[in-house]
């Protein structure tokens, strides 16, 4: 998702004033970092940001943040790679990995009361869940829109050899009036992030600390719209909408 570069942020700079230099961690303007006030942590479980080349949501983008926050994380800018251990760096099993998914699989009902939902690389729902869950090293994550994030998948033939994670939300996402998702239930990528690692640790307070993060920066944001220090964010078209996380509705009998 997004975070390559600076995006204009006063009238000066509208008018081809130089601009101020993005953070080097998370890639957000001045007027929007908040490295300084996040927490970093120790996550257990590895995780795998690949956004794709054409991602430019510089603003209001969170895969940065994300991987500033997880000291245990990778970011990767590209199309493909040939193998789960070149997109990483170091050698990783795919089949002890998942991927954060599209979406389910039509006609495949999900356990209910479960908000992250492990599959096979068939698209099946895994029978114990808790186990599958415990038995994942790290997780995949597409950052782009949701034609990116399917052009990514296509493109990297080893997450077929993967499992594959689904969520079913019961909150809405942070972004609230900022951003016309697709679907109520719609999340970030930090948000989606936050969630899987939290059931799949066992720790809820790893999904609190991101999403601390992602609403200081949205604080940051907004204030900054009111002041005039921050031009809006213009939203996307509706074909540009970013990735949805959350399943596709599946009929519940």
């Amino acid at each position: 998702m997004q975070d390559n570069g600076s995006p204009t942020l006063t009238p000066a700079a509208a008018a081809g004033a130089d601009e101020p230099e993005a953070c080097p961690h998370c890639g957000k303007p001045p007027a929007l970092c908040v490295c300084a006030m996040v927490d970093v942590i120790d996550n257990r479980v590895a995780v795998l940001i690949l956004q794709h080349p054409q991602e430019q949501d510089r603003l209001l983008g969170t895969a940065k943040l994300a991987v500033r926050q997880l000291a245990n994380s990778e970011f990767r800018i590209g199309l493909s790679w040939p193998s789960l251990a070149k997109a990483l760096g170091r050698a990783a099993d795919p089949s002890e990995w998942a991927v954060l998914h599209l979406g389910a699989a039509r006609g495949v009902e999900l356990p209910a009361g479960r908000e992250v939902v492990v599959l096979d690389r068939k698209g099946a729902v895994i029978a114990d869940q808790d186990a599958a869950l415990r038995g994942l090293k790290g997780i995949v994550v597409f950052d782009g829109t949701w034609a990116q994030a399917k052009t990514l998948w296509w493109r990297n033939a080893w997450v077929l050899k993967a499992r594959r994670l689904v969520l079913d939300p019961k909150r809405r996402s942070l972004y609230g009036e900022l951003r016309r998702e697709p679907r109520r239930e719609s999340l970030s990528t930090i948000e989606a992030v936050g969630l899987a690692l939290g059931a799949i640790e066992r720790k809820p307070e790893i999904d609190s600390t991101l999403r601390a993060g992602f609403q200081a920066m949205l604080d940051k944001y907004r204030a900054g719209v009111a002041n005039g220090k921050v031009v809006p964010d213009t939203p996307r078209a509706a074909g540009e909408r970013k990735r949805d996380w959350r399943r596709r509705p599946t009929k519940r009998t």
